[in-house]
């Protein structure tokens, strides 16, 4: 489905068709989960290469950067993080720019380029460097969408650790396991992205002299995102061994207290049984206080006992 097509000329929208756009113009055409025939069609008017036209019909692939003559074909990973669920899906983007169109191909739920467009069209001085310029709008579009994504991780994180040492007896490792693997997922989308932008910063292709600058910009973004999901996933790693010396604490510390009033119970056992073996000749059989003797002296041990195990920590 094509959700936008437009002919620049000058850095200006304008009504002319893409078949008959004047010299010196340039197309920018969005396209969304498109179909066969409109790959086709697209693909026999730009005369864009078979593999990358297989690689964007196709999807799934890595964040990658390819030239097939005087075309770039783009692969980046869009990013949008759902609070409830606690996840971070991923859509992707791919993009063809040549030297008078841009074709942008977007497979999955997140990620939109309306605002890139506008933000494009309301500065006709940089809509007017070409397609370069639509490309940095749009790349720089998705790395910025990488930041909400990061900081709803990162509360998360936040959380986490405010319930790792809460005095609350919970254990988050499965919630710490399930942000491991998200953020795992996401930084396999950031960290590749990294390379073709420093091949965009450096000139290496032939980008617009205006615009490498802008790829610059958005490159440092890039690197940042990268370090921030680093550090979110070196804190989680950190967080998941904490979380198992606590259970390991707390384990110690229920077996201390069951040591501890098997102790004090097997006081009164032991009592109970030498008095239950009603041996003909025992002393305090005949003994008027013998059996409330008995009785306080359970329970001046097991008293003893409980003030012992409460000062040491183990009650």
């Amino acid at each position: 489905m094509i959700v936008d097509s437009a002919v620049y000329e000058d850095g200006r929208r304008t009504d002319g068709s893409l078949e008959q756009r004047p010299p010196g113009s340039f197309v920018w055409i969005g396209i969304k989960d498109p179909t066969p025939d409109e790959f086709d069609s697209l693909q026999r008017e730009f005369g864009l290469h078979p593999l990358a036209v297989e690689d964007a019909a196709e999807a799934h692939q890595r964040p990658k950067l390819e030239v097939y003559g005087d075309m770039l074909f783009l692969v980046l990973k869009t990013a949008r993080y759902v609070d409830p669920e606690e996840v971070v899906t991923l859509g992707e983007l791919l993009v063809f720019c040549g030297p008078d169109y841009l074709i942008t191909v977007l497979h999955g739920e997140p990620g939109s380029l309306a605002s890139a467009r506008q933000v494009l069209e309301s500065d006709p001085k940089r809509m007017s460097l070409g397609p370069n310029a639509a490309l940095h709008a749009v790349l720089d579009t998705v790395v910025d969408d990488y930041g909400p994504a990061i900081e709803g991780l990162q509360n998360d994180v936040d959380e986490v650790e405010g319930e790792l040492f809460s005095p609350e007896r919970t254990n988050v490792a499965e919630r710490i396991y399930k942000l491991q693997r998200e953020t795992l997922q996401f930084r396999r989308a950031v960290a590749p992205l990294v390379d073709p932008l420093e091949r965009l910063s450096r000139g290496q292709f032939d980008v617009h002299e205006g615009v490498r600058a802008y790829f610059r910009d958005v490159l440092d973004h890039a690197i940042r995102a990268r370090e921030m999901l680093d550090g979110i996933r070196d804190l989680l790693a950190g967080s998941l061994q904490a979380n198992l010396a606590q259970v390991s604490v707390r384990q110690n510390e229920d077996m201390r207290k069951i040591s501890a009033w098997v102790a004090i119970a097997a006081v009164p056992t032991a009592i109970a049984g030498i008095y239950g073996m009603n041996f003909r000749h025992m002393p305090e059989l005949g003994w008027y206080l013998g059996y409330p003797f008995a009785l306080a002296l359970m329970l001046v041990i097991c008293a003893f006992l409980y003030m012992r195990f409460k000062r040491a920590g183990w009650l």
